[in-house]
């Protein structure tokens, strides 16, 4: 049985190293970065720069389990009106 977890060279900071991951994980990445304007290997060396303990895959799983816990979190919020973001979108709600 094939293995979930795929592994990636990258370069972070001008060396070259591999990482570990999901591929779900891999396209947040992609996604997150596509947002943000920057290279995959950009942003790994944000996440890299940042971490404060953990291996480099632990560090950008979490930093992407994060990234979309937040941005479901600013759906659900109220609008003035008292509805939520989610609600508003749905017709009939």
């Amino acid at each position: 049985m094939k293995s979930p977890v795929v592994k990636r060279s990258i370069v972070v900071a001008g060396h070259k190293t591999s990482v570990s991951l999901e591929e779900a994980f891999w396209n947040g990445m992609k996604e997150i970065s596509g947002l943000r304007n920057m290279t995959l290997s950009e942003l790994v060396g944000e996440i890299d720069n940042n971490r404060q303990q953990g291996n480099l895959s632990s560090a950008i799983r979490l930093f992407v389990l994060d990234h979309f816990k937040s941005r479901a979190a600013s759906c659900s919020e109220p609008k003035p009106d008292g509805r939520h973001s989610a609600s508003a979108a749905a017709p009939g709600v």
